[in-house]
């Protein structure tokens, strides 16, 4: 339940990362160019913090291009015009995805969705926890919004605890998933790893037992990693036990048009897990 229930609430907050109205809200406020985006958009619930401070939330990124997007964004726009600009343009985004929907259809997901990012235990989950701590949205749509952003940032979180068990380094654990099914071409910079960097971890993976000399993944890595998608479901179950099963079967089928029609706008190799529609799938973080 946690995992298809995840594929319905990641494509609505994965809108303010893909969609141009989106991008165009962030440049407004002086935001201009992609990462200066993502990085402030991402950030600002946490404040005007510095490189190391995101370089630990995010998990997946190479330090180096942390830094060249913070602190120095601040300058550019502060967390609240930030804050505002990634639900403007998210909002717009989603208007234009749902505008063929009833409000109600709209009210009545956002009240089930809220409900259940109210339920989430945010011990040890710091970007849930900032996220969910943002004033409530006055529209349907952006409470639609706000929700998804905060359980999938309590999902993030619980993901990176789980992946800090298997003592993987951030640069190891992208190296290892593109040589699983996803495309070093692409997530090597997006992640911002060097070459060298890359393999050395591919290396360092060899002599862990997660990679073969041929640069295969091993059986004992698949089933860790299988382990670690166990765990990240459990931790982020605790939502959807209390909503209980008839009301988030509900929610399912209110958020099946949404998601279907935020996908359209993710591009396949986009670095946030997402599997495809219907099927099962293990994630990186995003």
């Amino acid at each position: 339940m946690a995992r298809r229930m995840w594929t319905l609430f990641e494509p609505v907050h994965a809108v303010t990362y893909f969609h141009p109205r989106a991008r165009a809200a962030f440049e407004a406020v002086g935001l201009r160019g992609y990462w200066r985006g993502y990085f402030a958009g991402r950030a600002a619930p946490l404040g005007p913090v510095d490189a190391p401070t995101v370089t630990a939330a995010f998990f997946s990124f190479a330090p180096p291009m942390v830094a060249r997007a913070l602190p120095s964004v601040w300058r550019l726009a502060t967390p609240e015009e930030a804050l505002r600009a990634r639900l403007t343009g998210a909002v717009q985004a989603l208007a234009e995805f749902t505008y063929e929907l009833p409000e109600s259809h709209l009210v009545e997901a956002a009240e089930l969705l809220e409900e259940a990012a109210g339920r989430v235990d945010m011990a040890g989950r710091v970007l849930g926890a900032v996220n969910a701590a943002l004033p409530r949205g006055e529209y349907p749509l952006a409470r639609l919004w706000q929700a998804a952003a905060t359980l999938r940032e309590h999902r993030g979180d619980g993901h990176v605890a789980a992946l800090v068990t298997t003592g993987l380094e951030p640069v190891e654990v992208v190296a290892w998933r593109c040589r699983v099914d996803q495309s070093r071409e692409f997530h090597q910079p997006a992640r911002g790893w060097t070459d060298e960097q890359w393999s050395a971890a591919e290396e360092r993976l060899v002599e862990k037992g997660w990679l073969t000399p041929e640069r295969e993944p091993t059986a004992h890595a698949t089933e860790t990693f299988r382990s670690i998608e166990d765990a990240t479901d459990r931790a982020a179950s605790g939502p959807w036990r209390a909503l209980g099963a008839e009301r988030t079967a509900r929610l399912r089928e209110l958020l099946d048009p949404i998601a279907s029609r935020c996908r359209t706008i993710i591009p396949p190799q986009a670095p946030i897990g997402l599997p495809a529609q219907r099927s099962a799938g293990v994630t990186l973080p995003g």
